[in-house]
């Protein structure tokens, strides 16, 4: 296959509103570097760390929830510190290998694949280190991106290319957390925004493990959550049991996050990875270490996370929940949408003509 020069795709020119994303026709196609894949994007999909990056969001010194407070106002906004601009968004993605780097199979040509979105860096020796798509470097939020070919899994499904987009960033960040808790069946769990994307793959993937979900959400979002294997979904609002939970899996944060713990059983587990009501929380050390408490942190993933997630997809298990699916080059309008929480799932971006 002949590689064209150059793709279609929306840069992000720097921190700031959703003027910051531009549509451009004259983007150069990457070449895969050793050890790399060059995937032909077929779709993708919007997520909070797409505009929690774009507004700069993870700085420090932003402190509100995920609504856009503190755009373009500073400078390292990015997971890791300072971005590179222009830079091509886009953690989620779903496509066929069109090329390989050196040392890479070349029977690999032509297999479809998801993308591992938070991975390893080439070379880098240390374990823990974590390069995203579409933050340490350019995303699916163009016609051909460039990954490492451990990270580009190969899928036998037939679901749509935005169907299968709908899950990497959100599910594996789920499977993740469930991970880390090390949620066993029986135990009840307690998961937070639920009607997100990360919090209905939590509620399906808790529910798989043959946990007691029950799920915080929406009255107007209820039957959809319940669809999805939570056995109970209570308001927003609503008050919560004490020690009532085994488990929590939160993604809001916020002012009400004390009161989670507070719904935690003696020795209880609470892993989080988001915060879309608000970074900064009170803690009461007395209830941390009184009742044992054990609080975990979530963004790094071992491989087998994705390669559980992937066996997942493949037999049938996970049911796809996509909402809208949207053109690339309507970005603007499927982050608008996605930040109006009305849907529950997933908001897809249509990449391939």
């Amino acid at each position: 296959m002949t590689l064209p020069d150059t793709m279609s795709g929306v840069v992000l020119l720097g921190h700031g509103g959703p003027e910051m994303l531009q549509g451009r026709d004259d983007l150069p196609v990457p070449r895969p570097a050793p050890g790399e894949v060059l995937v032909r994007v077929g779709a993708a999909a919007v997520n909070n760390t797409d505009i929690n990056t774009r507004v700069g969001w993870y700085a420090r010194a932003v402190r509100g929830a995920t609504d856009g407070a503190g755009a373009g106002t500073v400078e390292a906004g990015g997971w890791s510190g300072a971005l590179r601009f222009p830079r091509v968004q886009g953690a989620d993605g779903c496509g066929r290998i069109a090329a390989v780097g050196e040392g890479v199979d070349l029977d690999r040509i032509g297999e479809r694949v998801v993308l591992r979105p938070m991975h390893q860096p080439l070379g880098d020796p240390d374990p823990m280190a974590l390069h995203t798509l579409g933050s340490e470097r350019d995303g699916t939020f163009a016609e051909y991106v460039a990954a490492p070919a451990r990270d580009a899994y190969a899928v036998r499904s037939d679901m749509t290319d935005a169907e299968l987009a709908s899950f990497p960033c959100s599910y594996s960040t789920a499977e993740g957390m469930l991970a880390r808790a090390e949620l066993a069946q029986g135990e009840r769990v307690l998961v937070t925004g639920a009607s997100g994307g990360v919090g209905a793959a939590a509620v399906q993937l808790a529910a798989l493990r043959g946990a007691e979900v029950v799920a915080v959400s929406s009255p107007a979002k209820a039957d959809a959550v319940r669809a999805l294997g939570a056995t109970e979904v209570v308001g927003r609002d609503a008050a919560l049991p004490e020690g009532g939970f085994d488990c929590v899996i939160d993604l809001v944060g916020g002012a009400r996050w004390p009161l989670l713990l507070d719904a935690l059983r003696r020795g209880g587990r609470l892993a989080t990875a988001g915060a879309i009501a608000g970074p900064v929380v009170e803690l009461d050390l007395r209830t941390l270490y009184l009742r044992d408490l054990t609080l975990l942190g979530c963004t790094h993933q071992p491989p087998e996370v994705f390669a559980a997630l992937v066996a997942h997809i493949e037999s049938g298990r996970l049911a796809p929940v996509v909402a809208r699916t949207f053109p690339l080059r309507e970005i603007a309008a499927a982050q608008e949408a996605f930040a109006a929480k009305a849907h529950v799932g997933k908001i897809a971006l249509r990449v391939a003509d």
